[in-house]
């Protein structure tokens, strides 16, 4: 059975402590939710078998299983389950996977996926205390990367993701020219998208904040090529070829055949085949690669037989090198920019991969695309979209 994709609705990504960074997470969430079902009024809240989000925080106001907390401040009935699911910068694209398999296996006919973080909101944890009444406790951050880092884990695991992306762009021979170039691209192209209206369908206003903050339209080489290593002196990684912390959730509504045609739907696309992987967690930026494979050896086809790639870009360095190992047309590959521009909140990253590459397919007249993210401590994931013509 297939898993179509009936529609999605995302907020605008937000800066951190910028136009969303007022809305707690599990408001934030909810928008898109709310939004979706307003665009399908002739959908009973009731047949949402299933709500999954994905969230890698959950530390603040996402902790308790944010995505029940989402559908109910939405105004889903109580009957509506919700799930929660944490692979870091996959958990949005594996609540996708997931809410795809369910559909499959035909134990749900109308799933809502999707996820969200509020990265601006991450709060500060205490670490446990060592002993009775301790003198003094840390604390630690929880927007992005490491924290208490168990001391059995060796030392290149727990490196920074921007330094262990730095390692890895020299080990694959890439210059800061280079990243700088594909930073200034993705907000380029960005732009355009927004001016073109190609967002306009699938964007809701959230208050005054109607566009991705993220975008530099001020963007040029001269500026990019000034900014300082950002991990590792003398390093190739900057704030400017690096997606920034950012606020923003995803809705995404999938269906069975069946329930398509019981409401008129017409869906977008189909969600195909998935591979997800492991590799060393200092390697996680070059991911993507071996997932990929993974994924064209599972479904029978090679990278000719794919018209678009979503890769995403945490650092620049991530598509570069998915592009030099597997041989992309560099023109196929996030054609309207990519998490440099747009942002990056973690738990709702992938899952506008998938959304914005079943757009763009449709646009062109149908295909297949794929859409891949790195991961971290570790693992890439890839899925396959495809649109009929």
């Amino acid at each position: 059975m297939d898993a179509l994709l009936v529609d999605s609705v995302r907020t605008p990504f937000g800066r951190n402590r910028g136009g969303l960074s007022h809305l707690r997470t599990d408001d934030l969430a909810a928008i898109p939710l709310r939004a979706l079902l307003e665009r399908h009024p002739g959908l009973d809240p009731a047949r949402v078998d299933e709500v999954l989000y994905g969230d890698t925080n959950q530390a603040g106001e996402d902790n308790r299983n944010v995505a029940r907390m989402a559908l109910l401040l939405a105004g889903l009935p109580v009957s509506v389950p919700g799930v929660t699911l944490n692979r870091l910068c996959g958990s949005g694209g594996e609540a996708v996977v997931q809410g795809a398999r369910m559909l499959r296996a035909g134990d749900a006919e109308v799933v809502i996926a999707g996820g969200v973080e509020g990265m601006s909101r991450a709060p500060f944890v205490l670490e446990p205390a060592a002993e009775v009444l301790p003198r003094d406790q840390r604390l630690h951050g929880t927007a992005v990367g490491w924290r208490m880092v168990n001391p059995a884990m060796p030392a290149d695991w727990t490196a920074s993701l921007g330094a262990a992306t730095d390692r890895l762009a020299a080990r694959h021979g890439l210059e800061r020219a280079a990243l700088d170039d594909w930073a200034l691209r993705s907000h380029l192209r960005a732009h355009a998208a927004w001016e073109a209206g190609l967002h306009a369908d699938g964007v809701v206003a959230v208050g005054d904040v109607a566009r991705d903050e993220g975008i530099r339209t001020d963007a040029d080489p001269a500026r990019l090529a000034e900014l300082a290593p950002a991990f590792v002196p003398d390093g190739l990684i900057t704030a400017g070829n690096a997606s920034p912390i950012s606020d923003g959730a995803l809705a995404m509504l999938l269906a069975s055949p069946a329930a398509c045609a019981e409401h008129g739907w017409a869906p977008r696309a189909r969600i195909g085949r998935s591979a997800t992987i492991g590799v060393a967690p200092q390697d996680f930026g070059e991911a993507p690669v071996p997932a990929v494979r993974a994924l064209l050896d599972r479904a029978g086809l090679g990278v000719a037989d794919i018209d678009l790639w979503e890769l995403q870009e945490a650092f620049a360095a991530v598509p570069l090198i998915a592009i030099r190992e597997l041989g992309l047309d560099p023109e196929r590959v996030n054609v309207h920019g990519g998490a440099i521009a747009y942002g990056h909140p973690l738990g709702a990253s992938a899952p506008r991969l998938i959304a914005d590459l079943a757009r763009e397919l449709g646009r062109r007249g149908g295909g297949t695309g794929v859409a891949a993210v790195c991961i971290g401590v570790g693992q890439g994931q890839a899925v396959l979209v495809h649109v009929d013509g």
